[in-house]
């Protein structure tokens, strides 16, 4: 069996740069690595990523927003996650079943004990190994996150950096929730840091546990 971490926070906190970083780090030290996203990661559940984050979507009753997270996230489970995993991959997934406790209850105000049930059915049991929260202000990673929509030529998802600085601040917070109630999972690093320092902490952090628990090497 193989390794499973998984990338959180919000919106602009650097997931994206810090996972490509690390996947980089870990194929030179010779792991077999699959890095993935949700939503998405196959093409099913990108076409249900394309409904989700579309701005002209707005109107979307949460209940609605959160199961179409959970349908996404079972074919990407049976279809990407658990196979790579099988075959002894180290998985780097930019976001997973704890976003969806922070947007989706924290951020909009859906019954924990709805979400906890939509996603034992969706992930088949699947917990992350690890979990890197990169923890940054709301503020600065909203103003990131837009100005790297507005750079985007493609499509435009933006139906999150659209809600309002109060929504950011509720989902930061659930994710720091999260973070204090399950310390042996979670690592937490400062997003609001360099590149290259924010690189170096999640690199001295994962390696270790990695190392202690892993298996994933050609």
């Amino acid at each position: 069996m193989g390794y499973f971490i998984t990338f959180e926070g919000i919106e602009g906190c650097g997931k994206t740069t810090q996972i490509k970083l690390f996947t980089e780090l870990l194929q030179s030290l010779g792991y077999r690595v699959v890095t993935t996203r949700e939503p998405g990661g196959c093409p099913i559940s990108d076409k249900i990523r394309a409904i989700l984050l579309d701005a002209g979507n707005r109107d979307m009753y949460p209940l609605t927003e959160l199961f179409l997270y959970a349908a996404a996230r079972a074919q990407h489970v049976a279809e990407v996650i658990r196979p790579a995993l099988e075959s002894g991959c180290v998985v780097l997934c930019d976001r997973f079943t704890d976003a969806t406790i922070a947007y989706q209850s924290f951020g909009r105000g859906i019954e924990r004990a709805t979400i906890d049930s939509l996603t034992t059915l969706a992930c088949q049991s699947l917990l992350p190994d690890l979990t890197i929260l990169i923890d940054c202000d709301a503020e600065i990673g909203l103003q990131r996150a837009r100005q790297r929509i507005e750079a985007t030529a493609g499509p435009r998802e933006e139906r999150f950096e659209l809600e309002a600085l109060e929504f950011h601040r509720r989902v930061r917070d659930g994710y720091l929730s999260l973070a204090q109630q399950e310390p042996g999972r979670f690592v937490t690093v400062d997003g609001n840091t360099a590149i290259s320092e924010l690189s170096a902490a999640i690199a001295d952090q994962a390696l270790r546990r990695l190392k202690d628990g892993a298996r994933a090497i050609c």
